[in-house]
């Protein structure tokens, strides 16, 4: 039997014992019955944003945006592309820094967007500014 991974549900934050060679099968969460997986990235909330960082086994992207941002809204379009290729191996997710501007606050984000990988709770990694598909997923396979 593989490795139990800790995988954070999108849908009801209930964390979830999924074994890694089960990732690929499209888990669902034991609370909810929802897809781990959707190959969309996670909108997340304050209050969920530290439990996904602290508790998923897996790395995690969050970009750091906002909605009057217009670099945030061009890389939109490539962010969602590179959720597809990358889960389940990497939770990809958002938090819109205005709607959350208290759970940004300790990571001392300085422009927008900015996306910062973390991987056993910490962070790996940080970029600002707009990237494209190709420069995000190359940035997340040189970092991971």
């Amino acid at each position: 039997m593989s490795e139990p991974l800790y995988v954070v549900c999108p849908h009801c934050d209930g964390v979830n014992r999924v074994p890694s060679d089960r990732l690929e099968y499209g888990p669902t969460c034991g609370a909810c019955h929802s897809p781990l997986f959707e190959g969309h990235p996670v909108e997340l909330s304050g209050r969920s944003l530290h439990r996904h960082i602290r508790r998923n086994s897996i790395p995690m992207m969050v970009d750091f945006w906002a909605p009057w941002c217009g670099p945030c809204r061009m890389m939109a379009p490539a962010y969602e592309q590179v959720a597809q290729k990358l889960e389940p191996h990497v939770r990809v997710a958002k938090l819109n820094t205005e709607d959350h501007q208290a759970a940004a606050q300790p990571f001392r984000i300085r422009g927008i967007p900015t996306v910062i990988l973390f991987r056993n709770g910490r962070e790996v990694a940080r970029q600002a500014g707009a990237m494209d598909a190709r420069g995000l997923f190359g940035w997340v396979q040189q970092n991971l």
